[in-house]
């Protein structure tokens, strides 16, 4: 119980401080904000008189605490602001293009577990023999091709070559895979490598040494014992390539013509649009820490101790 208090206390200062650090972009981005949203309105030159009438509009021209209390004010209420550059509510913007991009990160998240699972589990299986130097040089491959190179390889083989797929994608699940794959190369190479690692010190173990001397099969102890004691570290891994996805893989989504919120955002700040971009900051921030208690919660739920709180 008191654990689960502190973790409730963490969320509420992460969620505050994310607050403080978004409202942040306005009054800390160089220039003045009048200045600009006049320019968006088509006034090249205001006067003195307009960039006042702008400051009250906006609410400059009130003390910073009073600023910051009004737009947390509208944030849970569910107002956003407007974009500037598409004149539509941020809220509706976000809405649009979001969900292209978490459905996007889960294909990812799934296709990179199944691989990291398989090489680690081979890996750890033949370790030290040559299925376990295969895997590590596709792990090596993973890191050192860079994402893009392996989304314009699928592209010119699967696509144009063997005509499965498309170039032009339009963010639903039958399309998601090609653009998965490509970014899933990376992680996977990754969690494998830690998977591996972590399989190879629970086979040591005492518990799994215990396990063979009753005559569980390698197999066994590997996927029985070995896996679950394994995939703690690993859990946390994904949490943090969620978050990342979640922000957008912004060059996949350019060579997939992806409709995700990455693009959004980079043409957001290219357009000096923070309504958009603070909106997107603050939202994937909440769903970062959603993500966060939810691994937590499932690495609790494998291996006791972290329930016990003696490796929380």
């Amino acid at each position: 119980m008191r654990g689960a208090a502190r973790r409730l206390g963490h969320v509420v200062v992460t969620v505050f401080g994310a607050t403080l650090l978004v409202w942040g972009l306005l009054p800390l981005t160089p220039g003045d904000p009048a200045r600009r949203y006049l320019n968006q309105e088509r006034v090249i030159a205001p006067t003195e008189a307009q960039l006042a009438a702008a400051r009250a509009e906006l609410g400059l021209d009130r003390p910073l605490h009073e600023q910051y209390l009004a737009w947390l004010g509208g944030v849970l209420r569910g107002d956003l602001g407007t974009s500037t550059r598409w004149d539509r509510p941020v809220t509706e913007v976000i809405a649009t293009h979001l969900p292209a991009t978490v459905r996007l990160a889960v294909a990812t998240v799934a296709l990179a577990l199944v691989a990291a699972v398989v090489l680690a589990l081979v890996g750890a299986a033949f370790a030290g023999r040559w299925p376990d130097k295969a895997t590590g040089a596709v792990a090596l491959g993973g890191v050192a091709v860079p994402a893009f190179l392996v989304g314009l390889v699928l592209i010119e083989v699967v696509v144009v070559e063997w005509g499965f797929g498309r170039v032009i994608t339009d963010g639903s699940w039958s399309a998601v895979w090609m653009p998965a794959a490509t970014l899933a190369w990376l992680p996977a190479a990754m969690w494998s490598r830690l998977l591996r690692s972590g399989l190879l010190s629970a086979l040591r173990s005492g518990y799994a040494l215990t396990a063979a001397s009753r005559g569980a099969s390698r197999a066994r102890v590997l996927v029985v014992h070995g896996l679950p004691n394994a995939a703690v570290p690993v859990l946390t891994a994904v949490a943090l390539t969620f978050g990342w996805m979640l922000g957008g893989a912004v060059i996949v989504e350019g060579v997939f013509a992806w409709p995700g919120i990455g693009l959004v955002v980079v043409q957001a700040i290219t357009a000096r649009d923070l309504a958009v971009v603070q909106g997107f900051a603050l939202v994937a921030t909440l769903m970062w820490v959603g993500v966060s208690l939810l691994t937590g919660a499932l690495a609790a739920a494998v291996d006791s101790r972290l329930r016990e709180g003696t490796a929380w």
